[in-house]
């Protein structure tokens, strides 16, 4: 199985002298021939990354050697020269072989190298005179448009995605496969997942496509690996090709009663590892004081099967000093019980928050874990939450 580097890579194997800077060339491109006194034809050279640049040669029938010559090596260098045709498609000439410029495109690659590489780009046969290739010279090679994806076609694990600026290593046994296809792009949104066959989508759009009404009140969050979630409107334009893109995240602004509508309280702060927590793994939340108490909401807080219902509102009381003060006990709205009747041990108390009811669930911690204001959190009194709630199931 090949090696795929990314970045630059040097090697032994291949060397050309040519700069960087020109493109592929179609059916339409050609080569200009002069006519003086002597004939001068002007043919294009380029290496491994297929920059073409103009060689003047003065027969319009020139050798394999004259035309490595004319580009710059010397017989001793062990150049490969290859007639690179309309179709993408490579000529090897030897040495000694003739070619016929009258009739033909002039443009070739010429590479010192010891041997060939054997490639295939949507089933098309290359032999490349170099180690290594670009995914743009396979792009090139293989005349894939840039609106298609390559891969990399691997028998023992999933197909790789090849960039335009990653480097294949083709010293390997067999034949390396590539193959195009139509580009797609994923993004998550809210927890569905979309395949996007353009590298950037509206925001709307993509709501609109994962079934999420765009008339409601949203905060909407973009996720992003290794960097803090970005505030993004409707109108937002998201590049799908930007490194680690997780997730569109939404949060209702408004939370509905069934009669009214109440915006969605943030009356204190959490620590930013909290607020990561519950912005991943939950759709709603919010924090508010009442009577000088500090209420941490979970909207759709999930159960454990064998209780009276599958989802409540989670209530946690958070001190004034935490991560200081520990947070103990939780709260449930509505009052949970178990589906076979039996009574659940300290979970007679209630509390009201904001007017609701809340099953005041009197669990602690034990000695052995005790809190710890450098470790423990709202994640891990989570945790807690969901054990003793497994716990009264049997799960």
């Amino acid at each position: 199985m090949s090696v795929v580097f990314r970045g630059d890579l040097v090697t032994n194997q291949c060397s050309f002298r040519f700069t960087k800077g020109a493109t592929m060339p179609t059916e339409n491109t050609h080569t200009s021939i002069m006519t003086t006194n002597n004939v001068q034809i002007s043919i294009e050279v380029a290496g491994a990354d297929l920059v073409f640049q103009p060689v003047s040669l003065s027969d319009t029938t020139p050798t394999g050697a004259q035309i490595a010559a004319a580009a710059g090596f010397n017989p001793g260098q062990q150049a490969s020269v290859l007639l690179l045709l309309p179709n993408g498609e490579l000529e090897d000439v030897r040495p000694s072989e003739v070619v016929d410029l009258s009739q033909k495109t002039g443009r070739f690659i010429v590479i010192e190298s010891d041997r060939s590489y054997r490639l295939t780009i949507d089933g098309k046969r290359i032999d490349w005179p170099c180690r290594v290739i670009s995914g743009d010279v396979i792009r090139q090679l293989g005349q894939v448009h840039g609106d298609k994806a390559i891969y990399f076609d691997r028998h023992d694990q999933a197909d790789k995605l090849i960039e335009d600026r990653e480097i294949i290593d083709l010293d390997s046994s067999g034949v390396e496969a590539f193959y195009s296809r139509a580009a797609t792009w994923v993004l998550n949104v809210q927890g569905v997942r979309l395949e996007v066959a353009t590298p950037t989508i509206v925001v709307s759009d993509a709501m609109i496509r994962a079934g999420f009404d765009v008339n409601q009140g949203w905060h909407i969050f973009l996720k992003v690996t290794g960097h803090p979630k970005q505030i993004i409107e409707l109108t937002t334009v998201v590049d799908l090709r930007t490194p680690g893109i997780e997730k569109i995240r939404l949060t209702p602004k408004d939370v509905s009663n069934g009669e009214t509508a109440q915006a969605v309280r943030r009356d204190f702060a959490l620590l930013d590892v909290d607020e990561n927590f519950l912005d991943e793994r939950f759709a709603h939340w919010e924090t508010m004081i009442e009577n000088q108490r500090r209420w941490l909401l979970v909207y759709g807080y999930p159960v454990p099967q064998g209780y009276n219902t599958r989802r409540v509102t989670l209530a946690l009381d958070v001190p004034p000093s935490y991560p200081g003060a520990q947070i103990d006990m939780f709260y449930v709205s509505p009052h949970l019980s178990l589906s076979d009747g039996q009574a659940l041990a300290c979970t007679e108390a209630q509390e009201a928050i904001n007017g609701v009811p809340y099953q005041r669930w009197s669990r602690h911690r034990a000695t052995a874990s005790e809190w710890r204001p450098d470790t423990d959190n709202v994640i891990t009194h989570l945790a807690l939450v969901e054990s003793a709630l497994a716990k009264e199931v049997q799960q």
